[in-house]
């Protein structure tokens, strides 16, 4: 492999969230963080002066583009993003030509940082994508969907130095938490809704914001567009593996936002850091995979390479595990911090995510074999049940600690514990709800797996209501039965109402007949 040229640092200020950015880092000349050695934000001024226009591209211009540069989606999924353009064009035709775009900067995970790091920062690179999509499409409106307020502010900034334009582009705001990104949930936001998950297969290219095809991304995305654009697919594919070229940005630990090119050795950008693979690195963020110190060392940033080890990038999150912490207490916080970031429309995460948390917290704080088999039982009973992909994703979490730490939670499970302390390493928001690093000497996960409910030091709930999602419901009548004088049925044997106001003393009776419905047609959702 080429060797690169030295790592520039660039130092950043706070930037008004725990964890903040202390500082950004780029292998190699950068694209996405370019000018920023020299600056703190790029202006539209100091950004046109940096990266010049971008030219104007047809959509038949920009679906080639993005197929001659192979890019692909850097949010999660890694979808291939002229497949996105050509199924909303594809979907204009059945709305006289009408479509729009959605930025998705919502990171619900404290240990993602780069697309805040780009809003913050480089935002006109953002909006450069975005409204070159919007041009191409014909799109009415872009808009940007943010969970935190430092970040909205910036993105408002960077519109309004822009003047008149033709497309209109708006920042929302959305409720911070784990789910906001999800498609469906996203774009509930954005069209003024509770901003949940619904539930259904709906693709964004056929029913999007404000009902339109819509072509939505998340920020890494967009800024990449935009550098294609100017540099042409040849200019573009000069950097990274060849098979899938470019660079890609990385949060490291939770608080420092690199830049590499794709291809490059996991190890070089730990030790970019001063990092090395402790006890193990996890990728792709809470809902990604452990990979071994040895895997770790010779793991590659492709998608064919971590395809290997079974994991995927994601979003970008890397997490080396030091080897002063103790690996079964830091997923105990995670799994209570996810369990806790439910949506808690659907029984799966509202109750199978916390009893998940707790087996794990028991089986850790020496619950013994029945406890670690009841830790397995509990992941197999929410996988392929949620209205999203949250609960598969946190069991995924809990069952790749298992694997990767195996002695860590007989250890613990059978009392013998490990010694060291629980520091905290991967960030969770809301540190009082899930447990504070244990102090050196208390016996290390012992200390943080002991049995507390993560719903004990939640606010209490708002008003609620019991939801019947009618493209699921088939009838079967068990929620009468279950949430009795509540839900009535019809002469057709189907609830008589959609919705229902959720009494308190009602609750626990409605979490039974969400998680016992056989068609998953019940959810529960905060009144509004």
């Amino acid at each position: 492999m080429t060797l690169l040229a030295p790592a520039t640092t660039i130092p950043l200020p706070a930037v008004g969230r725990a964890p903040v950015v202390p500082a950004l880092a780029a292998l190699g000349p950068p694209r996405l963080l370019a000018g920023l050695d020299g600056a703190e934000r790029l202006d539209r001024v100091a950004h046109l002066t940096r990266h010049g226009s971008p030219p104007d591209l047809s959509a038949s211009e920009l679906v080639a583009l993005a197929e001659d540069t192979g890019l692909r989606g850097r949010g999660g999924a890694g979808f291939p993003f002229a497949r996105k353009l050509s199924a909303v064009l594809e979907g204009r035709r059945r709305t006289d030509g009408r479509a729009a775009v959605v930025v998705n900067g919502s990171e619900g995970e404290p240990s993602c940082l780069k697309d805040a790091a780009l809003l913050l920062y480089a935002p006109h690179l953002v909006l450069d994508g975005a409204l070159l999509a919007a041009r191409a499409l014909g799109a009415e409106e872009v808009a940007i969907g943010v969970t935190r307020a430092d970040v909205a502010r910036s993105v408002r900034r960077a519109i309004a130095e822009r003047g008149p334009l033709s497309t209109p582009v708006r920042a929302q705001l959305l409720t911070e938490r784990f789910v906001t990104g999800e498609g469906t949930a996203l774009t509930d936001g954005l069209n003024r809704g509770p901003g949940l998950p619904s539930g259904r297969k709906v693709r964004s290219s056929e029913r999007g914001l404000n009902g339109l095809p819509t072509l939505l991304s998340n920020t890494e995305t967009y800024a990449q567009l935009a550098v294609a654009a100017r540099l042409g697919a040849l200019g573009f594919r000069t950097t990274g593996d060849p098979a899938e070229p470019g660079t890609v940005l990385l949060t490291v630990a939770g608080e420092r936002v690199v830049e590499a090119p794709t291809g490059v050795p996991l190890a070089r950008v730990l030790a970019l850091c001063g990092l090395g693979p402790g006890q193990g690195v996890l990728v792709g963020g809470y809902h990604g995979t452990w990979l071994s110190p040895s895997a770790a060392a010779t793991a590659v940033l492709t998608r064919e390479a971590l395809a290997t080890h079974g994991a995927v990038l994601g979003a970008g999150a890397v997490l080396p595990l030091p080897e002063g912490t103790c690996p079964a207490g830091e997923t105990v916080r995670v799994a209570r911090w996810l369990a806790a970031e439910s949506a808690g429309q659907c029984g799966p995460c509202v109750l199978g995510l916390p009893a998940l948390a707790d087996a794990l917290g028991q089986a850790v704080g020496g619950g013994g074999q029945r406890a670690l088999d009841a830790v397995r039982a509990r992941m197999r009973a929410v996988e392929r049940r949620g209205a999203c992909s949250h609960p598969d994703g946190t069991a995924r979490f809990v069952a790749s600690a298992l694997a990767a730490f195996p002695e860590e939670f007989a250890g613990h499970a059978h009392g013998a514990g490990c010694g060291r302390p629980v520091l905290g390493v991967l960030p969770v928001t809301g540190e009082e709800a899930y447990g504070s690093a244990s102090a050196p000497g208390t016996g290390g996960g012992r200390h943080a797996g002991g049995h507390t409910s993560t719903r004990a030091s939640r606010p209490p709930a708002p008003g609620q209501r019991l939801l019947v999602d009618w493209t699921l419901c088939q009838g079967h009548g068990l929620c009468a039965d279950l949430v009795p004088g509540m839900v009535r049925l019809g002469a057709d044997g189907y609830p008589e109402r959609a919705t229902m106001p959720l009494p308190a003393r009602m609750r626990r009776r409605a979490q039974l007949a969400v998680r016992r419905c056989p068609a998953l047609a019940l959810r529960i959702q905060d009144a509004t």
